[in-house]
């Protein structure tokens, strides 16, 4: 696997590394021996999916407060997205700024999320499934997030011919009135 660090401290851009043969090719996406020597939580306890049908579906910007603050590591098996992880923990010298890649199922890119960001993607073909795994169960009570659209963070969002996001997080609040993670 290789490791690439992003501008954001803590958040990695995880690419594998393909051995191939006259078969096709097998190549690692996880291990906790890799993760821990670059400093990134080894403890990855619950797989989620979800499937998106629609192209332009936006979904965040979340996540779970501590003491259930989640670390994710999260890929495309099938279709492609724009992802997007914004840094929110308290002091650091990137609170606030956003860092957004193309996840797909064809070029098998990951991103580790570390705890004191919020995560948001947006699909760019219809029928696209995303696969996480999380540090932490989900938690209710401790989930957070952050307006999609805020003018402070001005994400560089894909155009979408139509966006589909839910009630909830069309709901979220600014940048401005967002408690930082104190971690």
């Amino acid at each position: 696997m290789i490791f690439a660090e992003t501008p954001l401290a803590g958040a990695f851009v995880i690419t594998p590394e393909p051995v191939t043969d006259s078969r096709g090719f097998f190549a690692r996406l996880f291990c906790a021996k890799a993760f821990a020597e670059h400093g990134l939580n080894p403890a990855l306890n619950q797989i989620s999916m979800s499937y998106n049908a629609l192209a332009g579906t936006l979904r965040g910007l979340h996540l779970q407060r501590p003491p259930f603050g989640e670390a994710k590591l999260v890929r495309v098996t099938t279709g492609a997205i724009f992802d997007v992880v914004v840094d929110v923990r308290a002091g650091s010298p990137t609170f606030g700024r956003w860092f957004g890649l193309e996840l797909s199922a064809s070029n098998r890119t990951q991103i580790y999320i570390p705890v004191g960001f919020a995560h948001g993607f947006q699909t760019l073909t219809p029928q696209v499934e995303v696969l996480y795994h999380i540090s932490e169960p989900y938690q209710p009570g401790h989930a957070a997030g952050i307006r999609f659209d805020d003018p402070d963070l001005a994400i560089n969002w894909p155009a979408p011919e139509a966006r589909t996001i839910s009630d909830r997080d069309a709901a979220l609040p600014p940048l401005a009135q967002f408690e930082p993670v104190k971690l």
